[in-house]
C-alpha cells in the first residue's frame, strides 16, 4: 500500500514538471508580446517615448517598439482633410510624372528603332522634303499656266478697253475664275513652304534627341 502511494506521488510530480515545461514557452511569448513603447522625433528634433501613441507626433511617423527594442509596426501620420487632399494630389502628380517619363522612354525606343543611325534619319528627312518640293513644283507650274491663260484673256479684253462693261459675261467670268484659281494656287504654295519648315523643325527636334542615343551616353534610357 505504501509502495503504491509513493508511486502515485512520483507520477504526480512528474506530471507537474511536464506541465510547467509546456507552459514556459507560452509564458515567454506572452512576455515578449507585452505592452509596446511608442517613439518619434518631434518638430523640434526631440526624441519622445511613451507607452501610448504620442500626440505631439500626430503629424509625423511613429514607431511602436517591442520589449526587445525591435520595431513592431509604424504608425502613419494623422492628416487633416486638407493635408490628406494635398498628399493625394502630390501622389497623383508623381504618378503623372512617372507616366510621362515612361512615355518619353517609349518614344525614344521607337525613334531609335526607326532611325538606328544618322544616315537613316537624314535619308528620311530628304525623302519627306522631296515629296513636298514635288507638290510645290506642280503648283507653280499651274500658276504659270494660269498666268498664260490670263494673258490670253487680257488680249480678248483689249477689244473692250474703252468700255469693259460691254465685254460678254463669259469673258468676265474667265477673268474672275482665273484670279480665284491663281490665288488658291499661291496660297497652297505658301502652305507647303510652311509645311517644309514644320518638317525640318520636327527632324531637328528628333536629331537633338537621337544624338545622345546614338552616342550611347544614355544607355539606361533605351534599355529600360
Amino acid at each position: 500500500m505504501a509502495h503504491t502511494l509513493l508511486q502515485q506521488k512520483r507520477i504526480g510530480s512528474l506530471t507537474l514538471l511536464l506541465l510547467a515545461a509546456a507552459g514556459a514557452p507560452h509564458a515567454e511569448a506572452q512576455s515578449t508580446a507585452g505592452p509596446g513603447i511608442y517613439t518619434c522625433v518631434d518638430s523640434r528634433g526631440r526624441t519622445i517615448t511613451a507607452d501610448r501613441p504620442i500626440a505631439d507626433c500626430a503629424d509625423r511617423e511613429q514607431r511602436e517598439l517591442g520589449p526587445s527594442g525591435t520595431t513592431r509596426r509604424k504608425l502613419e501620420p494623422t492628416y487633416t482633410a486638407r493635408e490628406q487632399a494635398e498628399r493625394e494630389e502630390r501622389e497623383r502628380q508623381a504618378q503623372l510624372q512617372a507616366q510621362r517619363l515612361q512615355e518619353e522612354r517609349r518614344r525614344e525606343r521607337a525613334l531609335l528603332i526607326r532611325y538606328p543611325n544618322a544616315a537613316a534619319h537624314d535619308r528620311e528627312r530628304a525623302e519627306a522634303l522631296v515629296q513636298i518640293d514635288a507638290v510645290i513644283q506642280a503648283a507653280r507650274k499651274r500658276v504659270s499656266e494660269l498666268a498664260e491663260e490670263r494673258r490670253r484673256i487680257d488680249d480678248e479684253l483689249e477689244f473692250y478697253a474703252k468700255d469693259v462693261g460691254k465685254a460678254p459675261d463669259s469673258l468676265r467670268r474667265k477673268v474672275e475664275d482665273n484670279g480665284k484659281s491663281a490665288m488658291v494656287q499661291n496660297r497652297f504654295i505658301a502652305d507647303q513652304e510652311e509645311e517644309k519648315k514644320r518638317v525640318n523643325a520636327r527632324f531637328d527636334e528628333e536629331r537633338a534627341r537621337l544624338r545622345p542615343l546614338w552616342s550611347g551616353t544614355v544607355p539606361a534610357t533605351t534599355s529600360r
